[in-house]
């Protein structure tokens, strides 16, 4: 009886067996339902994508929908961002391109889903949608609706499924290794034979042995070859797998005819090498991408799950995601930190090293800020949980790292157009070959064979990997120091940096002024001022705060901060200002700065000035040294500062910079930033506070220190995360030597296909050292982007 296939699925069934529906058949009521669905929603055009491929039909799933909108589930997977939940998903059932259009486009016409993008090569799907309008659940019966199934992203999962793949080519590999060693004693007594005569009963026992040894290495080493080239195939593309394994099948089926004819030379031995060697390669390089990848999972690797609660006099074991702001948690010696807080009894020596590389413990005490991937090297400490798990440090870390690599850096998709162009260039190459060979000596062995070698030589997989590898070696080698890349795509545009903007407090300096003197009137409560400051985030009011502590708390009313300026408030009828020279004059009193080269913070109280307080804000350690480097290597420094001219004057001599621009406003330091883009430069701006957000945004990268405010740390592309400005250079270092390798890397993968093509043509070179050549082709780049190390 004919076969018909399915008008959804496209797998062929017997006709009796199909629901008829008008002129089109169907296998089951499910594809009939999604076939009707995809039409009315307009995205018909699903099946002109598809072309001959087919799909699995939907599946009926018995599990509990409604656990996708728990508490539980929310708290580990799901994350707030912009006022919208987010998740990120696996999508099972997906196999080509048109599996993703139809997800995306089934998705993003769902009322209440703001984002879809789905990764073609993991799977990997993050969906952002507002859970007003639409509930989790909801879009997982969407994605089910249409055939396939999803469930969360988990990394731990992804850790396991990384070493069973480990093992797996492992096992491959064993087989490879032993049936090529045995191959090569045969072959040995082969080539003896082919000089100084052999029986034929003989050759062909040692024919039969090699075809034995030979089937194992093609059909299970060389597997994924098959797998790689029936995807191949489907998606109509060609790739490295569909030239290895044209080339080792071609020999293999020459072989065979060869042993049964009597006619010909065998090439098992071929076989095995090429599939044994080109596979050992792929072996290296799934173990340095985990290397790599393990580097970054070390962050969250063996975190613990549960902490202790303390309710009343009781201690009770809690999971991590049921942890709630205000919550007490006790630490003991050697514990690890997974949710950020601040202490409230007990002090101790806490580790950071994980964090910020800083090797020698911090002594923490009563109200010290505890964050999450340190660990308490001492003493029994209790603190007051002040973020939930999923807002702690080293959940955003985490997460920033996991993001760092779905952007791609330009270089990197350009090098894969060209891969992808390369392997079917190849294919049209090796045809001609063998045409010109066969019409050249008439011989269709040899032309066979000099077309295999131009198959198997070719490496479209050293171009393929000549970018992300060395982007996730110098990722994973940043991340260890402690400077974060919230995107892969930064390490090619810091690399092309032409200027480097930096703000001056909190930055250059270590945004603490202290006071050196100060002038307060005998009759001025020091307490009203010291509540004034208490209310300004600003350096200078935390200088004199501090300068003032022991002060005691008093009530103001109709407080006013004035940006970059100053402070006022009402106190039992009376006003209280403090500021700058500026800020004075504008409020009706005089005054005239007689040191401007320090910060300088007036007070007036009812109407008189009551005190002067004199600041100074040093450099951090290592400004003069990594700017006097950032000089060095051909880029612009430009400070920018709110401060007066003076004292940015004496600071930027301090540090070595020539070029600084004073008294700005924050919508100043933007323009400026604006302006020098405009003039074709490549901006990185450099900041850590509030003031200094609207620059980060107008540069091309942004960076903040992990001191910065939360503010600056959202909109900054790079994260220094041990709050040291030596970082900045080391940002630099990174960037530039891994661009360099990255560069280094496609002049290698070029070179060589540009030299050993033509020699394979001009029948130089036998499969043999072909495939050999071709896996240390790709090795050589892998072991050049370990340099970077």
């Amino acid at each position: 009886m004919s076969k018909i296939r399915c008008s959804h699925c496209q797998l062929e069934y017997e006709k009796n067996i199909l629901i008829k529906d008008n002129t089109k058949y169907f296998c089951c009521k499910g594809c009939q339902g999604i076939y009707y669905l995809l039409h009315e929603e307009g995205l018909g055009n699903f099946y002109n994508k598809m072309g001959k491929n087919s799909i699995e039909p939907p599946k009926e799933f018995h599990d509990d929908i409604d656990k996708f909108d728990l508490v539980g589930f929310n708290k580990k997977y799901v994350k707030s961002r912009d006022g919208f939940s987010e998740v990120s998903l696996i999508i099972d059932g997906i196999h080509c391109s048109a599996c993703v259009w139809l997800n995306e486009k089934v998705l993003s016409r769902s009322n209440g889903i703001v984002e879809v993008c789905i990764n073609h090569t993991n799977n990997k799907a993050k969906i952002l949608w507002d859970s007003n309008t639409i509930k989790l659940s909801q879009i997982i019966e969407l994605i089910r609706s249409i055939g396939y199934n999803a469930y969360p992203y988990d990394a731990s999962m992804q850790e396991v499924q990384a070493n069973a793949k480990r093992r797996d080519y492992y096992s491959r590999l064993l087989v490879g290794v032993f049936a090529t060693m045995n191959i090569m004693w045969i072959a040995v007594a082969q080539y003896e034979g082919y000089f100084s005569g052999m029986r034929s009963d003989i050759k062909n026992i040692l024919n039969f042995a090699e075809f034995i040894l030979a089937t194992p290495v093609l059909f299970y080493t060389g597997s994924v070859f098959f797998k790689g080239t029936y995807y191949a195939i489907k998606n109509r593309y060609v790739n490295m797998d569909s030239l290895v394994l044209s080339g080792a099948f071609s020999a293999y089926l020459f072989s065979i005819y060869s042993m049964l004819s009597g006619h010909g030379e065998v090439y098992f031995e071929s076989v095995a090498m090429i599939i044994t060697f080109v596979f050992s390669g792929k072996y290296l390089e799934v173990l340095t991408k985990k290397k790599a990848v393990d580097t970054m999972d070390g962050f969250g690797f063996a975190m613990p799950s549960e902490v202790n609660i303390i309710k009343g006099k009781e201690k009770i074991l809690t999971s991590v995601e049921s942890v709630e702001v205000g919550n007490i948690i006790e630490l003991r010696a050697g514990d690890k930190v997974v949710i950020d807080g601040v202490i409230i009894s007990g002090k101790g020596l806490f580790d950071f090293s994980s964090l910020s590389g800083e090797s020698k413990p911090q002594l923490l005490k009563n109200r010290g800020t505890v964050l999450s991937g340190s660990i308490c090297v001492d003493s029994v400490i209790r603190y007051k949980v002040s973020k939930p798990y999923s807002e702690s440090m080293l959940s955003k870390i985490i997460t920033l790292l996991e993001d760092s690599m779905d952007k791609k850096p330009r270089i990197e998709k350009l090098a894969n157009s060209i891969s992808g162009y390369f392997s079917t260039v190849v294919l049209v190459l090796a045809i001609l070959t063998f045409v010109a060979w066969y019409f050249h000596n008439g011989t269709f062995e040899q032309a066979l064979i000099v077309s295999i070698s131009v198959l198997v030589i070719a490496c479209p997989c050293a171009l393929g990997l000549a970018t992300p590898v060395a982007t996730l070696v110098g990722i994973s080698k940043a991340a260890k120091k402690g400077v974060l890349f919230k995107e892969a795509a930064f390490l090619e545009t810091i690399a092309k940096c032409t200027t480097v903007v930096l703000d001056k407090t909190g930055t250059i300096t270590n945004g603490t002024p202290k006071v050196v003197d100060s002038h307060v009137s005998k009759s001025f409560d020091k307490s009203i001022l010291y509540s004034l400051v208490s209310l300004s985030s600003h350096p200078i009011s935390k200088g004199v705060k501090e300068f003032l502590s022991g002060c005691e708390l008093v009530e103001l009313k109709d407080v006013l901060v004035v940006e970059s300026k100053g402070i006022k408030a009402d106190f039992k009828g009376k006003k209280i200002f403090a500021g700058n020279c500026a800020f004075m004059i504008e409020n009706g009193f005089t005054c005239s700065e007689t040191n401007e080269a320090n910060s300088v913070l007036h007070v007036a109280y009812n109407g008189i000035k009551v005190a002067d307080f004199l600041l100074q804000d040093s450099p951090r350690n290592g400004a003069y040294e990594t700017i006097e480097y950032l000089k060095n290597i051909g880029l612009k420094v430009i400070m920018l500062t709110g401060d007066n001219e003076k004292v940015a004057k004496k600071v930027a001599n301090e540090v070595g910079i020539d070029e600084f621009y004073s008294s700005l406003f924050p919508i100043d330091k933007a323009k400026h930033v604006t302006d020098l883009r405009e003039k074709n430069e490549v901006v990185v701006m450099v900041g850590d506070g509030i003031n200094d957000t609207l620059a980060m945004n107008k540069s091309e990268v942004a960076i903040t220190l992990g001191s910065g405010t939360d503010a600056a740390v959202n909109v900054s592309d790079i994260v220094l995360l041990n709050d040291d400005f030596n970082s900045l250079k080391t940002v630099f270092q990174i960037s530039k030597n891994t661009f360099m390798k990255v560069k280094q890397n496609l002049t290698i993968s070029i070179a060589y296909n540009i030299i050993t093509v033509p020699l394979a043509m001009a029948g130089f070179v036998i499969p043999l050292v072909a495939a050999l050549s071709m896996s240390l082709s790709s090795l050589v780049v892998v072991g050049n982007s370990m340099r970077i190390k």
